[in-house]
């Protein structure tokens, strides 16, 4: 008896030390998952300072130092185990264009910007070469207006990309005679404005300063003003789009029950009225089963709700999801392909209004003939210079 009743003792304790044992194991692994989300979180910010370079250093040493299970831990504010875990492609293939020794011309590309490596060179890249091949003479670098997203590719990927401040300063150190500013924004809009504001600070320290029209052009008064920039945008990417699914007019695709649905960012700004603008274009070039829609839902009928309904309404069964945003970044991949049940892509399937549903994940800066347009765009400018 003696005997068993020790070792029903010592068992017990195995357990009690093995709980306890585990449970603090549990603890060590969160408490590590929360320091590294806390240094992810102090850099998902949209103002540099002093610290960020270290701050992205240490932070990717944190997660580095992580095992497996630790980083499925990693939550925070903005913290999550796809900052640094989920793979977006080669970031070696994509240039952050900050070379200094570039001469006295130059072109900046000032784009939102991805974390999507894959994206970022074929998209954002894809503008710049073109843009370069145009004008062997100038100097093209690049920024990006989100530094969020500039801290994000530099800790995890090792690619510094100027901001708009640190890119205009950068042409003033490198002795930049006239500088020419290519937007990549779809439109005027907020990120357009707050370029300018930048731009006041530097007109000054250029003997020229001069910026292009973004992609869709001047805004317009109201709907129903489209131009030739909104027109040659429609043309473009139905005719990607078409292409993609393998269609070879858009009477096919209409025949066949097919809608193409383009989805952009939407905005508060006085800009939005350019959505309702190329959805008054698609009408306009007889694209009956083209609609324009966007996440933030601004215009109101550009709200994916409504969106179904007008396609649906319209007796479609069919459609392709697409983005009408320059790179297929977080957006395209999540908000629009997702699969979390407000994505687009579930939200179409959940209403259980259409038979199939598929979504073309590419950006419209990869498109030749968008790219042509921005040289259209830029070329404009250097003319009126003189050159």
């Amino acid at each position: 008896m003696k005997k068993k009743f020790l070792s029903a003792a010592m068992v017990a304790l195995l357990a009690v030390v093995c709980v306890t044992g585990c449970t603090n194991s549990g603890k060590k692994d969160q408490m590590k998952a929360d320091e590294v989300a806390k240094l992810i979180d102090a850099i998902y910010v949209q103002e540099r300072t002093d610290q960020t370079d270290e701050q992205c250093k240490k932070a990717k040493e944190a997660w580095d130092a992580l095992t497996d299970a630790q980083k499925a831990l990693v939550e925070g504010e903005e913290a999550d185990p796809d900052y640094f875990g989920r793979d977006t492609g080669d970031a070696s293939k994509d240039d952050p264009r900050n070379a200094d020794g570039i001469g006295e011309n130059e072109i900046l590309v000032v784009s939102f910007g991805t974390s999507f490596n894959d994206s970022r060179a074929l998209d954002i890249k894809g503008i710049e070469d073109a843009l370069q091949n145009a004008f062997p003479d100038w100097s093209v670098r690049r920024a990006f207006t989100a530094q969020i997203i500039i801290n994000h590719v530099q800790a995890r990927d090792g690619e510094k990309i100027d901001n708009v401040d640190q890119a205009l300063q950068r042409a003033v150190d490198n002795g930049v005679k006239k500088l020419i500013i290519q937007p990549t924004h779809l439109m005027h809009g907020a990120e357009y404005d707050e370029l300018m504001e930048t731009l006041k600070s530097y007109e000054d320290k250029f003997d020229v300063v001069a910026v292009a029209e973004p992609l869709l052009g001047k805004v317009g008064a109201d709907a129903n003003v489209i131009n030739a920039d909104k027109k040659a945008v429609a043309e473009a990417i139905v005719k990607a789009a078409l292409a993609t699914e393998g269609y070879g007019s858009i009477e096919e695709a209409a025949a066949a029950g097919t809608a193409f649905v383009f989805m952009g960012h939407g905005t508060s700004h006085t800009a939005k009225i350019s959505y309702s603008q190329m959805q008054a274009q698609m009408k306009d070039l007889g694209y009956d089963n083209v609609f324009i829609g966007t996440v933030e839902g601004e215009p109101e009928e550009t709200a994916c709700e409504e969106v179904i309904k007008a396609v649906s309404e319209a007796g479609y069964k069919n459609v392709i999801l697409r983005p009408l945003m320059v790179v297929a970044g977080d957006h395209a991949n999540n908000d629009m392909a997702g699969d979390d049940d407000d994505s687009w892509l579930s939200t179409f399937a959940a209403s259980e209004k259409f038979e199939i549903l598929h979504v073309q994940i590419e950006g419209l800066g990869r498109i030749s003939d968008i790219q042509k347009l921005y040289v259209e765009h830029t070329t404009e400018v250097i003319n009126g210079l003189g050159e």
